[in-house]
Parts: C-alpha cells; sequence; structure tokens
C-alpha cells in the first residue's frame, strides 16, 4: 500500500525536477538574454600644442566642463609684441601695394610733362647758342674752343631732355605689374607671419575638444608646458557604453540598434535604457573576467550597449547586467535609438 502511495509522488518529483533542468539548460528559448559587462567610457590626454609657461588653470579635478571650454592658457606676452611688429609691418605694406595699384597721379603726370618740356626749352637754346657760336668761328670773331663748349652744352641739353621725355613716358604708364607682383608677394609674407603668431597665441590656450569630466589635473601654474607633457586627462560622457560579450548562438537574433536595459548595483532598481551599437566583426573566446553561464570556451563577440542616459551616475567600470529583449525586429532608418537626439556610435 505504501509503496504505490510512494511511487507517484516519486515520479511526480523526477518530473518535476527535469523540467527544471530542461529549462534551465536551455533547451526552451527564453524571452530575455542577460549578459554582464562594465562601463566604459573613453578617455582623451589633453596637452598644450605649443611649449611654454602655465600662467593660468581654469578647472579642477571633477568638473563639468564644455566642448570648447577654455582650461588653461599659456603665457603668451612676448608673441603678443611679435604680432602687434608683424601686424604694422603688413599694414605698410598694404598702403605700398595701394600705392603703386593705384598708379602715378596727375599731379606727377604733369610735373614730368613739364620738366620734359623745360629740358626741350634748354635744348632748343642749347642748340641756337651753338649755331651761334660755330657762326662766329667761321668768321674767326671767336676761338674754336668756344664753339666745342657750346657744342658740349648742346649734348648735354639734348641728353637731359631724353631723360625727361623717358620720365614723362613712365609717368605716364605708371608701375611695372612685376613691382605690383612683388609688392602683394611681400604682403603676403607679412600677413603669413601674422597669422601664424595669431595661431601659436591661440595654441596658448588649452580648450576641451568635447563635453566630459576633468579626471587628472598633471600640470599647475608655473609648470613648463609641451606637447609631450599631458595636461589634463578627460573623460568624455558621451557616448556611454557597456561592454558585454554576445554569444555565437545569439548573434543571428540580436541587430544592431536593438533595444536594451542596462543595471548596476550601484543604484539597485533603477534600469538605464540603451541600444546595441557596435557588434565586433570577429569572434574571440570568452575572457575569463566574463560572468556567464555558457561553456568559456565558447566563441563571443565582443558587444557595445550604448547607454542613453545616466551619463552623471555610471561611472568607469562599473559592473552592469544588460538585458536585451530576443528577436526583436531591426530598427527602420528612421528610428532612433533614444528618445530625442541619438547618442554618437
Amino acid at each position: 500500500m505504501k509503496a504505490r502511495i510512494i511511487l507517484p509522488i516519486v515520479i511526480v518529483i523526477a518530473v518535476a525536477v527535469g523540467g527544471v533542468a530542461y529549462f534551465r539548460n536551455g533547451n526552451e528559448p527564453t524571452a530575455d538574454l542577460t549578459l554582464h559587462g562594465n562601463v566604459d567610457i573613453r578617455q582623451v590626454e589633453l596637452a598644450f600644442n605649443a611649449n611654454g609657461r602655465i600662467s593660468s588653470i581654469e578647472v579642477r579635478e571633477g568638473d563639468t566642463v564644455r566642448a570648447n571650454q577654455l582650461l588653461a592658457r599659456l603665457d603668451t606676452e612676448r608673441l603678443a609684441l611679435s604680432l602687434r611688429q608683424a601686424e604694422a609691418q603688413a599694414a605698410a605694406q598694404q598702403q605700398a601695394v595701394r600705392r603703386l595699384e593705384a598708379g602715378s597721379r596727375p599731379e606727377e603726370v604733369r610735373q614730368a610733362r613739364a620738366q620734359r618740356d623745360a629740358a626741350r626749352v634748354t635744348m632748343d637754346e642749347a642748340e641756337n647758342f651753338y649755331r651761334r657760336q660755330q657762326s662766329l668761328v667761321e668768321r674767326n670773331f671767336i676761338s674754336q674752343q668756344q664753339a666745342d663748349n657750346a657744342r658740349f652744352a648742346l649734348d648735354k641739353a639734348r641728353a637731359q631732355w631724353q631723360a625727361a621725355s623717358e620720365s614723362a613716358r613712365l609717368a605716364e604708364l605708371g608701375p611695372r605689374q612685376e613691382d605690383i607682383a612683388a609688392a602683394r608677394a611681400t604682403l603676403a609674407a607679412y600677413e603669413a607671419a601674422a597669422a601664424q603668431l595669431r595661431r601659436d597665441i591661440g595654441e596658448g590656450e588649452l580648450r576641451a575638444p568635447s563635453d566630459g569630466v576633468i579626471d587628472k589635473r598633471i600640470l599647475e601654474v608655473g609648470d613648463m608646458a609641451s606637447p609631450q607633457k599631458t595636461a589634463f586627462t578627460l573623460a568624455l560622457t558621451d557616448p556611454l557604453w557597456v561592454r558585454v560579450w554576445l554569444p555565437e548562438t545569439f548573434l543571428g537574433r540580436i541587430p544592431v540598434g536593438a533595444g536594451a536595459t542596462i543595471q548596476t548595483d550601484s543604484h539597485p532598481g533603477k534600469a538605464y535604457p540603451g541600444w546595441i551599437g557596435h557588434v565586433s566583426p570577429s569572434a574571440e573566446f570568452t575572457p575569463k573576467s566574463v560572468e556567464t553561464a555558457d561553456i568559456r570556451s565558447s566563441l563571443v563577440y565582443q558587444t557595445r550597449v550604448y547607454v542613453c542616459t545616466g551619463a552623471n551616475e555610471l561611472r568607469q567600470g562599473m559592473p552592469a547586467t544588460v538585458r536585451i529583449a530576443l528577436d526583436q525586429a531591426p530598427p527602420g532608418q528612421d528610428d532612433k535609438p533614444c528618445r530625442g537626439d541619438s547618442p554618437a556610435r
């Protein structure tokens, strides 16, 4: 009698244990996939792109900064003085170029023509005087030396008239194009020198390349900075993701862009929305640090689950649990993984 009662109970227990084992062994697909990983962010080592002494620092460790926010400044007084000199040289050369491009003033042209006309009158007088002197020599009233002196004066007057004529012609034509081009080239050199100094002064300021948090402040006021010395370490808060490893058996069931939820031990009961932003194209063996019930020798794919919100609560290296609904439909082109602006991939 007792055997008849105990036997059905044993059968029921065996069936229940077998069912539990059946589901635990994964023979029946579950609705969600649970993965474990760590919060990951990018860090940037910021350095001045110039050499100099730091004159001021505007931020401290832990400060939240915005893109293009001033972080620190070098002493650039010497460069500022050089810039003033270069700008003055460029301004003077600019006026020289304008003078050449404008050509001769009307007053200069009239002056050159008047000098030419005056030289012509002088030449005519010298020519008449030479003829009179030559006539007197023929009649033996004066010596040949006096006639020769008159001829020399005539030659000189002719040369002066020719020079004045050419000067008037040059005044009418204006500057040569080659002179204008040379002046422009000199101006460009001065302007380039001034632009280089402005760039050097600008590089004396260190600004944040993106939004983030100052993780480390390495240099202080008075330190010598250079491109080889890191001044700050900036932790970028966007994008923020959880690095997990996706088993090969689920690779075809979770498309890129699929939604996910992230939970951490630091904020129990709070779920952060996220989405699958990247799946590695190459497989690897499960790292030893990964917490998974699968066999450690199975192949997995490194996956980034981007977080939509919670940048102020999640920290680098924080353990996180990711839950992904299986067999999600691939998102459309117009679908945004997060409500509002989607984070950068």
